[in-house]
C-alpha cells in the first residue's frame, strides 16, 4: 500500500490543477514554407473517405471585378502599417497551416491528458462531452483518444486539400500579388493558384472536427483560425473570396468525416461496470491472475472496448487477426523470470536507462506517445520542404497508423488481461507512473513500431533512425519497469504490422514517395 500511496501523492498534485491547466503554445520558430513541388496533380491523389463525394464552390469573380478589386484594396490596406504583432502572427502562420495546426492539437491533447480525481465517495467521474467545461474536462485525452484525434484531424485534412486541389485546378485563378503589383508578396511566392485557399480549408475542416472532438477549447480555435485567415490576407496570398470559399470547402469535408467518426463506436470504449467486471471473470476463470487497478481506490480501466472502434486501415474483423498470441501464463516458470527481469532493472540505477525512460515517459499532461511521434515527424517533415497537402497525406498516414495500432493493441490488452509486474511483485519500484490498464502488450511499443514503420517508408534515406527510436521508446517501458519484455518485444511485432498497412495504402494512393 506504501508504494501505492507514493505513486498517488504525485498524480494528486497534477490532478489538482487540471480544471485551471492552460494550453502552453510552444511557438517553435520554422523556416516559411516554401514547397520544392506544389504537388499540382494531387487532384489525382486518393482520399481517404472522399472520392464518392460531390463539393461545391462557388465560382469567383473575375480579377477585373469591383468585387476583386475591393478584396485587393482590403490586403493593401493591411500592408500599409503592419503592427509587430501582426508581424509575428506572420512568421508564425508561415511556416505552414497543416504544420500550426498539428502543433495546435498536440497543445489541447497535453491539456487534455490528465486522469480525474476521485469523488469524496471514492468512485471516479467520466468527462461528459455534453457539459465539457464540468469537471472533469471533456476530454480525458488518453493515448486511445489522443491517437484517434490525430488521425481523424490528419485524415480529414489531407482530404480537404485534395479537393481543394481539383477546385484551384479548375479555376486558375492565381494569388493576389501576381494579379496587383501593388500587393506585395510577403511570404515566397507560389505558383498554385490561390482559390480556393488551402490554408482556409485546412481551418475549416479542422474546426468542425475540433467541436466533436474538443468542444470546450472552441474559443481558442476559433481565435486560431481567424489568426490564421488574417496572415493569408496580411502576406498577399489570398483574398477574402479565396478565405471563404476555403472554409466553406472544408466544412463540408469536415461533414463526412463527422459521420463517421460518430458511429466508430469510440464513444462506448469507456465500457462498463459489467464489462469490467466481465474481464477480471475471464482471465481469472482461465486460472490466470488477473490485472488490477493499483490506484487506491481502484480506478476503472482506460477505455476497455476500444479494440471494437473501427479503424481506418483495414476491416474490424482483421483487429482479432492482428491479435498476438498469449502472454506466458502467471502460473509459468517463462512468466516468474520476467518477472525478475522487471525487478533487476527497477534496481539498475543507470543514468542511460533514466535518460531513456524520461524521454519517453509521455504521461499525464503530455502529448501522449502518438503525439511525440508527430513531433518527432514534423520535425523531420519540415526538412523536406513538402507542399500542404503532402505533409497533410504524410500525417495522416502517420496518424491513421497510430489510431489503427491503438485499436488492435487494446484488443490485446483486454482480451488478455494480462497483470502488470508491480501487482507481481510489489517492491518493484518503478520510474514512472504505472498505467491503469492491462500490460500485455506494450502501448509505447506498437504506437512506436508503428509510426516507426511509416516514417521509414517516407523518409528512406534515415536509414534505421526510426526504427532505433521506436525500440528504444518499448525498452524504456521495461527499463521504467512498468511492462515486460514480451509486452514490448511482442508490442513491436504487431505495431510494425499495422504500419505496414499504412505504407501499402502509401504505395497505391498516386502521391508517390
Amino acid at each position: 500500500m506504501k508504494k501505492n500511496i507514493l505513486y498517488i501523492l504525485p498524480l494528486l498534485a497534477v490532478l489538482l490543477g487540471a480544471c485551471k491547466k492552460n494550453i502552453v503554445e510552444r511557438n517553435e520558430v520554422f523556416p516559411a514554407l516554401a514547397p520544392t513541388n506544389i504537388d499540382l496533380n494531387a487532384d489525382t491523389w486518393t482520399p481517404i473517405l472522399t472520392a464518392s463525394s460531390t463539393f461545391t464552390v462557388a465560382t469567383p469573380d473575375a480579377i477585373t471585378s469591383p468585387n476583386y478589386i475591393a478584396d485587393l484594396n482590403e490586403i493593401k490596406s493591411y500592408q500599409k502599417n503592419l503592427t509587430s504583432e501582426q508581424k509575428d502572427i506572420i512568421k508564425y502562420w508561415s511556416a505552414g497551416a497543416v504544420l500550426r495546426w498539428n502543433e495546435i492539437l498536440r497543445e489541447l491533447v497535453a491539456k487534455h491528458n490528465l486522469p480525474p480525481y476521485q469523488k469524496e465517495d471514492g468512485t471516479y467521474p467520466f468527462p461528459s462531452a455534453a457539459n465539457p467545461l464540468a469537471y472533469p474536462l471533456f476530454p480525458f485525452s488518453n493515448p486511445p483518444y489522443a491517437a484517434r484525434a490525430y488521425a481523424y484531424v490528419s485524415a480529414a485534412q489531407y482530404d480537404a486539400l485534395v479537393q481543394a486541389w481539383k477546385f484551384k485546378k479548375q479555376f486558375n485563378r492565381a494569388a493576389p500579388y501576381k494579379n496587383d503589383p501593388a500587393v506585395q508578396a510577403l511570404i515566397p511566392k507560389s505558383d498554385l493558384p490561390s482559390y480556393p485557399s488551402e490554408d482556409a480549408v485546412v481551418a475549416g475542416v479542422t474546426v468542425k472536427m475540433m467541436e466533436l472532438l474538443f468542444p470546450g477549447d472552441l474559443d481558442f480555435i476559433q481565435e486560431k483560425v481567424a489568426e490564421e485567415k488574417l496572415y493569408r490576407l496580411m502576406v498577399g496570398a489570398n483574398t477574402r473570396s479565396d478565405l471563404d470559399a476555403g472554409e466553406s470547402l472544408g466544412k463540408q469535408v469536415a461533414a463526412v468525416f463527422l459521420t463517421r467518426a460518430r458511429a466508430d463506436k469510440a464513444g462506448a470504449a469507456i465500457g462498463t461496470q459489467t464489462d469490467w467486471t466481465a474481464f477480471e471473470t475471464t482471465a481469472t476463470a482461465k486460472g490466470e491472475a488477473p490485472w488490477l487497478s493499483l490506484e487506491a481506490p481502484k480506478r476503472p480501466p482506460m477505455l476497455p472496448l476500444f479494440g471494437n472502434v473501427t479503424p481506418f486501415l483495414f476491416p474490424a474483423t482483421t483487429v482479432a487477426a492482428l491479435r498476438p498470441p498469449p502472454p506466458y501464463s502467471t502460473n509459468s516458470a517463462e512468466f516468474r523470470k520476467e518477472c525478475e527481469e522487471v525487478l533487476a532493472m527497477s534496481q539498475d540505477k543507470s543514468r542511460e536507462h533514466e535518460r531513456i525512460v524520461s524521454f519517453w515517459a509521455d504521461g499525464a499532461g503530455t502529448v501522449t506517445p502518438p503525439g511525440h511521434w508527430n513531433t518527432i515527424a514534423a520535425e523531420e517533415f519540415v526538412k523536406q520542404n513538402y507542399s500542404e497537402v503532402r505533409w497533410a497525406r504524410n500525417l495522416a498516414l502517420l496518424n491513421m497508423a497510430e489510431m489503427d495500432a491503438a485499436i488492435v493493441c487494446w484488443d490485446t490488452k483486454y482480451f488478455y488481461f494480462n497483470p502488470r509486474p508491480t501487482q507481481i511483485i510489489m517492491n518493484i519500484k518503478t520510474l514512472t507512473g504505472i498505467p491503469n490498464f492491462p500490460s500485455y502488450t506494450s502501448g509505447h511499443s506498437n504506437f512506436s513500431a508503428a509510426a516507426a514503420t511509416v516514417l521509414t517508408y517516407l523518409l528512406p534515406d534515415r536509414g534505421t533512425k526510426f526504427t532505433d527510436m521506436a525500440n528504444e521508446a518499448a525498452m524504456s517501458r521495461l527499463y521504467g519497469a512498468i511492462h515486460y519484455r514480451s509486452d514490448c518485444d511482442m508490442g513491436l511485432l504487431t505495431g510494425a504490422k499495422v504500419g505496414q498497412y499504412a505504407v501499402e495504402r502509401a504505395k497505391i494512393d498516386g502521391a508517390g514517395n
